[in-house]
């Protein structure tokens, strides 16, 4: 049954009753507070988990003008991995595939047809090893490989997506690392955060994130910034939902009550701009760049471990920096991250930003290179629901299905 139009009245009148209790300019009034006094040296438990990279300030770019902008870098590349999500058969396996793919923009077919394949599986089953050593399909254009993953008692989902996930991921990029000329820009973080936050959600999968096999996923990211370093190529991280929440989870432990749900919402009340009650949406705004150190990109500052992985780099190099741009025309807040390696030399940072505002003007979206690889890595629902049957037939095993898969129609019956 659909709702009445009484319904929806009611509801709407809800709504009404919340936001006569909001005052959205008192919003704007905290966020400056906390961009001109917190944000320049933001401290926790006596360590500065957030602060400027260089010069501290709000800048602007006119959309046509970026847009017709001569761009910095000749070529980009992007990465992306996609997966089918995690898979639970009545045999007690859980499976997840991820494959990984690069682009080019100018395009390049060639590196177009390569790709990284990786299935991970855990098994309840002690006594089972599915793990397998890198094999080449496709004339040489494809690597795959399963991973057994370690076992958990929980979270095994989430385990076999994230290692599945960024196994491929990091692998294709250090195996097409030499195919850069100019940048690279992968489609999200720069490092694997997913298992940055295991010591925090649980002291089983803590345990586990430091084992031989998570360590090695990681160990991929750390040796793909030493190899870009090395080749004096940037790498960066294009963020298109950034859901991070140092920042505001520092200010309240501070006593301070942030009113933004996350980081997000309090940079985009710091860009947003109005004039005579309208949204201003001819011009970009973004910030100037900031060191990370808190929340899961701790583990990869100068005073972490980073899980016990050997760093041959100074250990600030490897720590994540950022910068945030906002675009008023669809709304949207994104942030690009890129190793303090690179951020460090200010004609760098500079050349980064550029790039980025003159790619988000034209596509009203992630830079081209990163659409492009995002296109090639995904798995769609239809190919998703066709690989299930092929590894239900491999295993002699039905997946395990919930009543909401039929309710919400996720697979054919």
């Amino acid at each position: 049954m659909t709702l009445d139009p009484i319904h929806v009245e009611n509801i709407a009148q809800l709504a009404y009753g919340i936001a006569s209790d909001v005052d959205t300019t008192d919003h704007d009034d905290l966020a400056e507070q906390v961009f001109e006094g917190w944000l320049p040296e933001l401290r926790r438990d006596g360590r500065v988990v957030v602060e400027p990279v260089g010069d501290h300030e709000r800048r602007r770019a006119d959309i046509d003008a970026v847009a017709l902008a001569e761009r910095p870098f000749e070529t980009v590349h992007g990465l992306d991995s996609g997966t089918i999500n995690p898979t639970t058969f009545k045999n007690g396996l859980v499976v997840d595939v991820a494959h990984a793919a690069m682009a080019a923009e100018p395009t390049d077919l060639e590196l177009h047809r390569a790709r990284t394949i990786v299935a991970t599986v855990h098994a309840g089953d002690t006594t089972s090893d599915f793990d397998d050593d890198w094999r080449e399909r496709d004339e040489g254009y494809t690597r795959q490989r399963v991973l057994h993953a370690p076992r958990v008692n929980r979270y095994a989902e989430g385990v076999v997506h994230a290692l599945a996930l960024y196994l491929a991921e990091g692998s294709h990029a250090i195996e097409h690392a030499d195919r850069v000329s100019d940048l690279l820009v992968l489609d999200g973080p720069i490092y694997p955060k997913e298992l940055f936050t295991w010591e925090d959600r649980d002291p089983e999968l803590g345990t586990l994130a430091r084992e031989a096999k998570p360590r090695a996923v990681v160990e991929n990211y750390v040796r793909l910034v030493e190899r870009f370093v090395e080749r004096d190529v940037p790498l960066a991280g294009f963020v298109k939902n950034p859901s991070s929440r140092t920042i505001v989870r520092t200010l309240s432990r501070a006593g301070f009550e942030p009113p933004w749900p996350d980081d997000t919402a309090l940079f985009t009340a710091l860009l947003e701009r109005y004039a005579d009650g309208e949204r201003v949406d001819d011009e970009l705004t973004f910030t100037t760049w900031f060191h990370s150190r808190g929340g899961p990109d701790r583990r990869m500052a100068a005073d972490a471990d980073a899980l016990g992985i050997d760093r041959l780099l100074a250990p600030e190099l490897y720590e994540p920096t950022f910068f945030v741009l906002y675009d008023p025309r669809t709304d949207v807040t994104y942030k690009l991250e890129a190793p303090y390696a690179f951020t460090r030399d200010p004609g760098t940072r500079e050349r980064l930003v550029r790039q980025t505002l003159s790619d988000v003007a034209t596509t009203r979206g992630p830079p081209e290179a990163v659409g492009k690889a995002d296109e090639l890595a995904r798995i769609n629902a239809s190919e998703t629901a066709a690989l299930r049957r092929k590894f239900e037939e491999r295993f002699d095993s039905d997946r395990q299905t919930t009543y909401d898969d039929r309710r919400w129609g996720k697979e054919p019956y």
